[in-house]
């Protein structure tokens, strides 16, 4: 195994794949991309001119500018995603100009995953969780503008206490590949990502394919309300280093890149830091592993988009089939998976798979993690059973309410998932459950509201998220999401008329993003007729 996130040598760094990194590097250094460099990048890079800008202009995190231009010294982000802006997010985010001066660069952002400490802003590249005007002014005048590292499970403690032992039993010859997988098996994990499949099932599709094969992991969670896997990299990276070492060698992988989000740099530098540690441990298997730094798209969530924008290029999402465990990352099969179900791996070879089973409940297998935030006493990532109702997630996990707060609806799957009233507070929250009521459960973020929320304000938030966060490449999802915010800035809203939008929607756009950005709007008719 070879962890890179610096690629070695002048000539591995101008690989039309290394794009992107490429683009973070002169970011980096210089505040914005430059004309003149974009210009020397495509030269040396043997790419078109058009390529690289096609890919600078897609990215939210890049600013491109001409020569001559002068960056702003320093930029603050302030989350005006649905929980940041029930807690007062957009509010911070006007008063931030006059408060900061002309120096600092104020710019509205989509959900960084800190949903729990809401409102959030980032100074530079360090986050803020509660954010206040004086709390941001003072971390801008400190020049306090890089990540903090917070404490976590390194891997000499995770190896003290029986960390990956299942990896050398497996490596050893002392387990097979075909008796993990019939656990995993057994078990029912299943993909935390959103979509919910099977992994066993995944995992032997990809080892019948032809060789080399590849592994692509999601760790770019953008959907807003979701913060569960930075959870785990910020506290057990190694949990899921060895889940992941595990299905590499399942399914007999040569390369694996896991994709990170930019909103993540804790992550991603307890990550590089802890890669670099097990190669030093000796720790090394038959493949070579890649970090690769997102660089602001929700749309590279998806998994098609993701491996686009790890091979250098726009994340746009592609028609199936051919599927990715087929035809995946740089035209090779590619096992995919998300952060939180490598993460449970190990637990459920260990402990087995009638554990990992019963800890489920209503028929749901399993123990979950929920990205728990709104208006709850105690918000934050909860294990809880597969399957439990959201009543019982918010009174037994969360403290109940927050004061002063009755329970209105909830968001039972972040931003795509829909939108369900209180009355509706004992559906099981798994997999199949919701779809009947026109939601999902997707990565299982918990979004709760109260009758000092407006649920007409959450649905058009939402809605003005997926069209700014449209990849652009479809019609119905393009243009549609733009529509559909307008009609909903007004008054009154039309029902037969964005009906008819949505259902062009779900039927004609090529991804989950375009098909699933009208659920919330019509749980709004179908729920909440009155408000």
């Amino acid at each position: 195994m070879r962890a890179v996130l610096a690629i070695d040598g002048p000539e591995a760094r101008l690989r039309p794949d290394l794009l992107i990194e490429n683009l973070h590097r002169l970011q980096d250094t210089y505040g914005a991309l430059f004309h003149r460099h974009l210009a020397a990048l495509a030269e040396a890079s043997a790419l078109s001119l058009t390529e690289v800008y096609e890919v600078a202009t897609f990215y939210a995190h890049f600013d491109v500018l001409a020569d001559g231009e002068t960056p702003a010294p320093l930029t603050v982000r302030v989350c005006d995603s649905v929980t940041c802006a029930m807690m007062g997010g957009e509010t911070l985010a006007n008063r931030l100009t006059d408060t900061l001066g002309q120096d600092v660069r104020v710019v509205r952002a989509p959900c960084m995953g800190r949903c729990a400490t809401a409102p959030v802003a980032e100074v530079g590249h360090r986050h803020l969780d509660h954010a206040s005007e004086a709390k941001i002014a003072d971390a801008v005048a400190r020049g306090h503008v890089s990540p903090e590292i917070p404490d976590y499970m390194d891997f000499t403690a995770y190896q003290a206490a029986g960390g990956y032992d299942l990896l050398h039993a497996c490596r050893e010859g002392r387990r097979s590949p075909d008796e993990i997988i019939a656990i995993i098996d057994e078990a029912g994990l299943r993909g935390f990502g959103g979509a919910g499949f099977p992994t066993a099932l995944k995992w032997r599709a990809v080892a019948k394919t032809s060789k080399p094969r590849l592994m692509a992991v999601n760790a770019d969670e953008g959907e807003p309300g979701t913060f569960k896997d930075r959870f785990f990299l910020e506290s057990d990276p190694h949990r899921f280093l060895e889940g992941m070492l595990i299905a590499a060698w399942a399914v007999d992988v040569d390369e694996i890149y896991v994709y990170v989000r930019d909103e993540y740099p804790a992550g991603l530098t307890i990550l590089t830091r802890e890669l670099a540690a097990l190669e030093d441990a000796g720790l090394t298997g038959g493949a070579s592993v890649y970090l690769r730094r997102g660089a602001g798209a929700y749309i590279c969530g998806e998994e098609s988009a993701m491996m686009a924008s790890i091979e250098g290029k726009r994340g746009l999402p592609r028609h199936r089939p051919p599927y990715v465990s087929e035809v995946g990352l740089f035209g090779r099969p590619t096992l995919s998976h998300n952060v939180e179900t490598l993460f449970w791996v190990r637990d459920v070879v260990e402990k087995g798979a009638d554990w990992f089973a019963s800890q489920g409940m209503n028929g749901a297998k399993g123990p979950r993690s929920f990205s728990v935030s709104g208006r709850v006493a105690d918000p934050g990532v909860k294990l809880a059973p597969a399957g439990i109702p959201v009543r019982a997630l918010i009174d037994e996990y969360c403290g109940g309410m927050a004061p002063g707060h009755r329970f209105a609806g909830y968001l039972p799957g972040g931003a795509s998932g829909g939108i369900l009233p209180a009355s509706m507070d004992d559906i099981p929250l798994d997999f199949g459950t919701l779809e009947a009521h026109g939601c999902l459960i997707g990565s299982a973020a918990v979004i709760v509201f109260s009758d000092q929320d407006d649920v007409r304000d959450i649905a058009r938030n939402l809605m003005r998220f997926f069209a700014d966060e449209s990849c652009g490449q479809c019609t119905p999802c393009r243009l549609g999401t733009e529509k559909a915010l307008m009609l909903m800035q007004r008054d009154d809203w039309d029902e037969p008329l964005l009906t008819e939008l949505s259902d062009a929607m779900r039927d004609a756009s090529i991804c989950g993003l375009g098909q699933a950005a009208p659920n919330p709007l019509m749980c709004v008719f179908r729920y909440f007729s009155e408000g």
